[in-house]
């Protein structure tokens, strides 16, 4: 190792490497598609690092392993080394055209389909332990199973499979990006793309874009994400009576598209996406969670302290998240991952009490998915060098169930 791991945090450890390499912050920003001014921020501890893709690209720009990037805290995780178990047989799926999906798959009923495509979203938005192994294992099946629902589909079906399998694709897409498979992440949404685009409905459209749009603005291609949601929202405005599903996938882009910006360092611009988006929230009234995109009124109130913690202003990001109540209605991935950036907020601000006590909660809410956090694991490892007696039981739970303690 190159460091002692506990003298450096991501950010100084990025600085470290960036200098070595006689890389200005301007350079190393046009490497991976950010800005100057986010490389700044990262250096600094002013903005959360905690997207696989993101540590990729940069331990490749900086020639230089995840291990070494992040202190141990994600090491083995390579473009081209380790995957998920399931991750050979989605990929041979995802290889196929949709025609030779449905190759010896008997007759597949539409109800039967979107049975299933149901049950797999609901483990995956509230099963706490082996969510990913269990949704992984049905994905390619139920991906040869959708087209073989459409192949057998009579007209007045095949819409309703239709909408079953573009919500397939968006499952598709963000359980890739959640194991680090961004490539696969982007076909399976540029898909359901284009199945909407094929089927003349706006919300579908707007849905299908949202999905693109987050694997786009997940793997650092804010411009690009930033300009399909522009184009989708001026072509998929809803009408006053437009259905609730329709207002959610319009919310939904305005939401992704703030978060692009931003990343952009369009800060006005994120703004007024996000302010555009209240609309939306106003007419959907509820978390009714329409198209898996979690809009509705809390989602949107995490937006903002996400906006503001992406600007670097901590103390704000943390007022704003003082009037955030979530509520077990809103996916549990989705609160897990604002629990994790309200943890690192508190982290940033050194409030080591608040910190701790967040950990704890995720803990219990979320046990599988925080041993995959790099956020989850820096912070715990930071903390275990100034233990309290306050709260040195609780944290050393942690550390345990994520291996950095015995």
């Amino acid at each position: 190792m190159v460091f002692d791991g506990e003298l450096f945090s991501i950010g100084q450890r990025i600085k470290w490497w960036r200098e070595r390499r006689g890389l200005s912050q301007k350079m190393l920003g046009d490497r991976i598609g950010r800005s100057e001014n986010w490389v700044y921020k990262i250096e600094n501890d002013r903005m959360p690092l905690d997207r696989l893709p993101v540590l990729i690209a940069l331990s490749k720009a900086l020639r230089c392993s995840l291990a070494d990037l992040t202190g141990g805290y994600v090491s083995g995780i390579e473009s081209t080394e380790t995957e998920h178990q399931h991750v050979p047989l989605i990929r041979q799926a995802l290889s196929l055209p949709g025609s030779l999906l449905p190759q010896r798959i008997g007759p597949v009923s539409s109800d039967d389909f979107a049975t299933s495509v149901t049950d797999a979203w609901e483990v995956y938005e509230t099963q706490a332990d082996n969510r990913y192994r269990d949704v992984g294992a049905r994905l390619p099946t139920l991906l040869r199973q959708g087209h073989a629902a459409l192949r057998d589909a009579s007209a007045e079906q095949e819409g309703t499979v239709l909408r079953q399998l573009i919500s397939l694709y968006g499952l598709y897409q963000m359980w890739l990006r959640r194991v680090g498979e961004s490539t696969l992440a982007r076909i399976a949404a540029d898909r359901g793309l284009a199945l909407a685009d094929s089927a003349d409905d706006p919300a579908l459209l707007a849905a299908a874009a949202w999905s693109l749009a987050c694997v786009l603005t997940s793997a650092g291609d804010v411009e690009d994400s930033y300009e399909l949601v522009q184009q989708t929202i001026a072509q998929c405005r809803p009408g006053d009576d437009a259905a609730a599903e329709h207002w959610s996938a319009y919310g939904a882009l305005h939401l992704q598209g703030a978060v692009a910006a931003v990343r952009a360092t369009k800060g006005p611009r994120a703004w007024d996406l996000y302010r555009g988006a209240q609309k939306a929230v106003e007419r959907v009234g509820a978390d009714l969670n329409h198209w898996h995109t979690c809009f509705g009124p809390t989602n949107f109130a995490m937006h903002e302290v996400h906006l503001k913690a992406e600007e670097g202003d901590t103390s704000e990001a943390l007022r704003a998240a003082d009037h955030v109540q979530v509520n077990v209605g809103v996916p549990l991935e989705r609160r897990t991952r604002y629990l994790i950036e309200v943890m690192n907020l508190n982290r940033i601000q050194h409030d080591d009490y608040a910190t701790v006590h967040i950990l704890g909660k995720l803990l219990e809410q979320s046990p599988e998915e925080i041993v995959f956090s790099p956020l989850v694991r820096e912070a715990v490892a930071d903390l275990l060098k100034r233990e309290k007696p306050m709260w040195r039981d609780d944290l050393r739970k942690v550390a345990v169930h994520i291996g950095l303690a015995a």
